[in-house]
């Protein structure tokens, strides 16, 4: 193959386990009879805004109260960047799930 060629190449390729061990750890992996299980842990960062919006709760609150809380004005922004966020991480919950687009949704 032309991959062998060059010699450095091929030595990067094959250093993928002792890789992964340094920043993850032998837990990630387990053995079994047929096959081996690798589980790696998905490390999500928190943005300063969703800090900033988990700051501001106290129970539940409409987007509308979490806004001027926020002192925010773009609705779009505050969805995508705040709320939508914070949401995905498992921060923060609708209160009515399977509507989301209801008028009298709020968050917790």
């Amino acid at each position: 193959m032309r991959v062998y060629k060059d010699l450095e190449l091929v030595e990067q390729l094959g250093s993928g386990v002792p890789r992964i061990l340094q920043n993850y750890g032998k837990e990630c992996f387990k053995f079994m009879d047929s096959f081996t299980r690798m589980i790696f842990p998905i490390s999500e960062k928190v943005t300063e805004q969703v800090k900033n919006l988990i700051a501001v709760f106290q129970n539940e609150h409409s987007r509308n109260d979490l806004m001027d809380l926020l002192g925010l004005t773009h609705r779009e922004h505050f969805r995508t960047e705040y709320l939508q966020r914070a949401i995905d991480l498992g921060l923060v919950e609708p209160t009515i799930p399977d509507k989301p687009k209801s008028s009298k949704q709020k968050y917790r």
